[in-house]
């Protein structure tokens, strides 16, 4: 999936689904840096191992933070809505997580939310710093890689 594709076909779309005051260019960029730190938008399925979507969600971390965090609930029980997927909490967490392999607006809105989660802004455009360690804080990649943050912060920055 190409990155501008990614953010018409799907970020906008779950942006539209939240309040307007989550759809800032701060929340754009890092959405989309994080999609190319994680899966390079390459990859639906993590490559031996569980995470799933161009976020790379797992069910016990992400999906599971979402729906219960105070700060997010709420606001995913209305995406899940607007997107026809009842609310049954026994089923919730491991319906959602199937459906984010292929519903990317769903991803995006996990994504988004993930990072609504987090206490203070996020950052801007000269602060990729504050980027990875906020995406360290909400992702907790097994196997960060510092190496690639930079250009995927920047190549998120160029489009949004």
């Amino acid at each position: 999936m190409k990155l501008d594709l990614l953010i018409v076909n799907a970020l906008e779309p779950a942006l539209q689904l939240l309040p307007a005051f989550m759809d800032t260019v701060e929340a754009r960029a890092m959405c989309m840096a994080i999609a190319l730190q994680e899966s390079r938008l390459e990859h639906r399925r993590q490559v031996g191992g569980p995470a799933r979507g161009y976020w790379q969600f797992e069910l016990g971390g992400g999906v599971r933070g979402v729906l219960s965090h105070p700060a997010s609930k709420p606001y995913i029980r209305a995406v899940l809505a607007a997107l026809d997927y009842d609310f049954a909490p026994e089923d919730l967490p491991v319906e959602c997580y199937a459906a984010i392999e292929h519903n990317d607006i769903l991803a995006a809105a996990f994504a988004r939310l993930l990072l609504w989660t987090l206490p203070g802004a996020l950052p801007g455009r000269d602060a990729a710093d504050e980027g990875w360690r906020q995406y360290l804080k909400t992702w907790r990649p097994g196997k960060p890689h510092p190496d690639t943050w930079d250009r995927n912060f920047a190549d998120a920055w160029s489009l949004v």
